[in-house]
C-alpha cells in the first residue's frame, strides 16, 4: 500500500488545518501517517506517532527526535512526506539526509519566521532552510515575500510553488443577523452603541499583544464607546493582565481565554485587529474578514497580501495603530472592507490546487 507522512510540531496543528488533506489520501488509498509532539487519535490518519520535538532548535531532544524520525522512514518505506511548521520540518528534512532511499518531500512554509531585511540574525532560520533544500522536492509558501526568500536562497530541489495558504473553510464564518448579533452583544454585557475589536490569538512575542494594548488605552479618551476582547491563552497571557491594570483599563479590555467558536464571536463584533510580528497567511484575520469585519493590521508579509493595495488597513507603528483604531471607532463606513475573503482564498479552490501539485 502507498504510503504517506504528514508532519508538524503539533497535534492541534493537524486537527486545525489538515484534515481535508488527509480525508483526501486516505480517500484515494493512500496509509496516512501522522508524526507531532504526541500520540494521539487523528481523523483519517491510520497511525499517530509521537517525536519529541522541543521548541528551541538545538535542544538535544531534536537530536533524538531527528533519529527517532530516521528510523521511522527507514523502516516504513513512505512514498511522500509532508511537513509543516518550521520545527517539525527542520527536524524531519534533517532526518531524510541521513537516509539513502529518499522519499519525495514536500514542505509547506506556514511562514518563514525571518525577513530578508533581518539581517545575521536572519540566518538563524535561514540555514536551516539551506541546508534541508537539498532533500526538498517540492516547497510550498503562501505569500509573496517568503516565495522570493525561497526563490532567491534556492530553497528546493525541483519546484516551488505559491499557494494560496491551506485552505479556508467559510461556511462556518458568516455575518450575523441583527437580532442575533444585538441579542448576542447582550450575553456578553455590550450595547448596541458600544464599538468591539477582536483579537484572537495567541498570547506570544510574535502576537504582540502588548503593543495592541498600549495603543488602544492611548485611543480610549477619543473613542469613549470602544472595547478590546482578546481572546487565547499563552505565555503572555498574565503579563498582558498586569499591564492591562496598569493602563486602569480593566473595564475596556476584556480577556476572554481560549474561545471555541470563534464563529460566534467575530460577527458581534465591529471590527478585528492583528498586532503580529511575522505570519505566513492568518487564518484570525481571514476568519474575521469572512465575517464582514474591517481589519487593522500590522503591515507584515501575510498581512499585505490579504488587503492587497488596500493601505488604510495596515499599520507600521504603535502610534498609527491608535489613530486607526480612533478613526475606526468614529468613522467606520471609512474602514469597512471592500469585499469579503476572495474565493482563492477557500478551501475548495486551494485544495484543488495542492492535490494537484502531489499529483503532478
Amino acid at each position: 500500500m502507498r504510503k504517506i507522512l504528514y508532519c508538524a510540531s503539533t497535534l492541534s496543528h493537524i486537527r486545525n488545518f489538515h484534515l481535508p488533506y488527509l480525508k483526501a489520501f486516505h480517500d484515494r488509498g493512500y496509509e496516512v501517517w501522522v508524526a507531532a509532539n504526541e500520540e494521539g487519535s487523528i481523523p483519517y490518519a491510520d497511525h499517530v506517532v509521537a517525536l519529541p520535538f522541543a521548541k528551541s532548535l538545538i535542544s538535544p531532544q531534536n537530536v533524538k527526535a531527528i533519529f527517532l524520525a530516521r528510523k521511522l522512514l527507514k523502516e516504513q518505506h513512505f512514498e511522500f512526506v509532508s511537513t509543516h511548521t518550521a520545527l517539525a520540518s527542520a527536524v524531519v528534512r534533517a532526518a531524510i539526509l541521513l537516509l539513502r532511499n529518499r522519499p519525495k518531500v514536500f514542505c509547506t512554509v506556514h511562514g518563514y519566521l525571518f525577513n530578508e531585511n533581518d539581517g545575521l540574525k536572519k540566518w538563524v532560520y535561514l540555514l536551516p532552510e539551506k541546508i534541508c533544500a537539498h532533500v526538498t522536492d517540492v516547497l510550498m509558501v503562501m505569500n509573496q515575500e517568503d516565495y522570493e526568500i525561497a526563490q532567491n536562497h534556492h530553497l528546493c530541489r525541483e519546484d516551488l510553488h505559491f499557494i494560496h495558504g491551506i485552505g479556508f473553510d467559510s461556511s462556518r464564518f458568516q455575518p450575523m443577523s441583527i437580532e442575533k448579533r444585538i441579542a448576542g452583544r447582550q450575553a456578553l454585557g455590550f450595547g448596541e452603541k458600544d464599538f468591539l475589536f477582536i483579537y484572537a490569538a495567541e498570547f506570544s512575542k510574535r502576537k504582540n499583544q502588548e503593543c495592541l494594548i498600549r495603543a488602544f488605552a492611548k485611543a480610549v479618551p477619543y473613542a469613549p464607546n470602544a472595547h478590546l476582547l482578546l481572546a487565547g491563552t499563552g505565555t503572555l497571557l498574565k503579563q498582558c493582565i498586569e499591564l492591562t491594570k496598569e493602563l486602569y483599563m480593566e473595564d475596556r479590555i476584556h480577556f476572554l481565554g481560549h474561545v471555541q467558536n470563534m464563529e460566534n464571536l467575530y460577527p458581534l463584533c465591529d471590527a478585528a485587529v492583528s498586532s503580529s510580528k511575522i505570519e505566513g497567511l492568518p487564518f484570525n484575520v481571514m476568519e474575521a474578514m469572512a465575517c464582514g469585519l474591517p481589519v487593522l493590521i500590522s503591515d507584515i508579509k501575510g498581512h499585505r497580501d490579504l488587503v492587497e493595495n488596500e493601505k488604510k488597513f495596515l499599520f507600521h507603528t504603535e502610534q498609527e495603530l491608535t489613530e486607526k483604531i480612533i478613526n475606526c471607532t468614529l468613522d467606520s463606513e471609512t474602514f469597512l472592507f471592500w469585499k469579503y475573503l476572495p474565493e482563492k482564498y477557500k478551501l475548495n479552490s486551494v485544495q484543488e490546487q495542492i492535490i494537484e501539485i502531489y499529483s503532478s
